[in-house]
């Protein structure tokens, strides 16, 4: 099972595949999903659920909802072409996965296109304006000096959500040491309008805990001190990412 491109996608298709998770990472990190979140990813497609993981630029314009579109199109153009290849059968459900920026684009997706999903998990929500987002945009001034900002705004996108948004299931993932997520700002929409099928969990973590890589640490013949410490900064390193794995996994099958 290895990484191919696909319409401008990273793919990864399991044999028998049980399910579609359409993953978008975080500004800055989407540019290459499949090798910054490929822990996580592989584990997913190690359960049975093929990998559509869309790459986008986040400085290519300030129009989130023009991104939006542009990753739907080359989702649903890969969903064709793997198709037509006999790589997914026809009419899988899909789940989509976002991280940060990843979960406004599919908030914004799932609210403007008559799309179909089973469910979102959405893994540390950010909806920052422009002058939190972008390094150095708040010395820069952009939004007081340029009246520059995110297309929707924030203000807007939680209103999009309010209004528009049709998915009852998803599932809402805050880290404990995150200081940039808003999942608090999106959980009472959801509670409101879909409180049966909406799951809050706050997981140990950071910001940054889905992007940790496992550590392939191999001890030798004679186990060492060193392997005593490889072993533990492995367990260390993977705890977190792997509670994590488990809540997307029980949702996922749930």
């Amino acid at each position: 099972m290895d990484w191919q491109e696909t319409s401008n996608n990273w793919v990864l298709i399991p044999p028998q595949p049980v399910g579609i998770v359409h993953f978008l990472g975080g500004a800055f990190v989407a540019t290459a999903p499949h090798l910054l979140y490929r822990s996580l990813l592989e584990a997913l497609a190690q359960a049975g659920y093929g990998i559509i993981a869309t790459p986008f630029f986040t400085l290519e314009t300030l129009d989130h909802q023009a991104i939006a579109r542009n990753v739907l199109n080359r989702f649903e153009t890969a969903c064709d072409r793997l198709i037509q290849r006999q790589l997914l059968p026809p009419n899988l459900p899909i789940y989509g996965i976002g991280h940060s920026m990843g979960c406004k684009l599919h908030l914004l997706i799932n609210s403007r296109y008559p799309v179909e999903r089973v469910g979102n998990a959405l893994i540390s929500f950010n909806n920052f304006p422009i002058d939190r987002s972008i390094p150095f945009a708040d010395r820069l001034q952009l939004r007081t000096s340029f009246n520059l900002d995110f297309t929707p705004t924030p203000a807007e996108t939680l209103t999009v959500i309010k209004t528009d948004y049709p998915v009852q299931r998803n599932l809402l993932i805050k880290f404990r040491r995150d200081d940039i997520d808003q999942t608090y700002d999106l959980a009472p929409i959801f509670e409101a309008r879909f409180a049966e099928q909406t799951r809050f969990q706050i997981l140990p973590g950071t910001h940054t805990t889905p992007l940790s890589q496992r550590l392939n640490w191999k001890a030798g013949k004679a186990f060492t001190p060193l392997d005593a410490i490889g072993q533990w900064v492995k367990q260390e390193v993977s705890r977190d990412l792997d509670r994590l794995q488990q809540e997307l996994l029980h949702w996922l099958r749930g």
